[in-house]
């Protein structure tokens, strides 16, 4: 199963009349990154960054003249996400920027069957949020001290790590596409009909538990007025 987490950089947020400025992406492959990746940066033609915009991912205009344009990059595009999902967050702005622009060169939309939301994943997952890109790296412990400013490639390879922990971590992947194996605590993945073991990395440290001190309170209280013969009371230590 091959998947393309993917994010883009834009002019603006209107993408009838803004333009996309950088596309980055990484691959997955049965939930593995396999360490293949797309970066481009692009030249919006005569649609400047907008200030806020700037602010955002500190591209300029400038940065961009010497660039190619969308329609020099396509097939290079189609080529890397071929046969692939394609997982976003917030992937209603990113596929609705890719859809103008291939409306422009008269190409097709994105096939909606293709699209994966993470942000819808994160929101099912962690109905109380916050269910942001960087929300979700402290949740997880993934490291996006790097990201001082919003940034296509790097953004998706941050999204890659969460969108394996949305699923359940690397652990959901030893169950796709699994092949025999008498190694413990190795993944299988399979490149070009040929089998490789890989090692399942462990977490350093635990997560941290999000309950608080209010959060233990109160439920002791609950317990409390359960009576003795409840089964809390006989699960609860002391």
């Amino acid at each position: 199963m091959r998947e393309i987490i993917f994010d883009t950089e834009t002019t603006g947020l209107h993408a009838a009349e803004d333009r996309i400025i950088e596309i980055g992406a990484v691959e997955l492959e049965n939930r593995f990154i396999t360490g293949r990746t797309y970066h481009v940066f692009l030249n919006p033609g005569d649609r400047k960054v907008h200030p806020d915009a700037y602010a955002v991912h500190g591209i300029s205009n400038d940065d961009l003249r010497d660039k190619p344009s969308f329609k020099e990059v396509i097939q290079s595009w189609f080529d890397f996400t071929a046969g692939a999902d394609l997982i976003a967050h917030n992937s209603n702005f990113d596929i609705g920027f890719m859809n103008a622009e291939f409306d422009r060169l008269g190409f097709p939309n994105v096939d909606p069957n293709r699209v994966i939301d993470s942000l819808a994943l994160a929101r099912r997952k962690h109905p109380m949020g916050p269910n942001s890109l960087d929300a979700l790296c402290k949740r997880y412990g993934i490291d996006n001290s790097k990201r001082t400013k919003h940034g296509a490639l790097l953004d998706s390879e941050l999204l890659a790590e969460v969108y394996i922990e949305l699923l359940g971590g690397k652990q959901a992947s030893l169950g796709l596409d699994a092949q025999p194996s008498s190694v413990v605590g190795e993944a299988i993945t399979q490149h070009n009909g040929s089998v490789h073991p890989q090692k399942v990395a462990q977490r350093p440290q635990p997560l941290p538990t999000r309950l608080t001190a209010d959060d233990v309170a109160a439920h002791t209280t609950l317990v409390d007025g359960l009576g003795d013969d409840a089964i809390w009371k006989k699960r609860m230590p002391g």
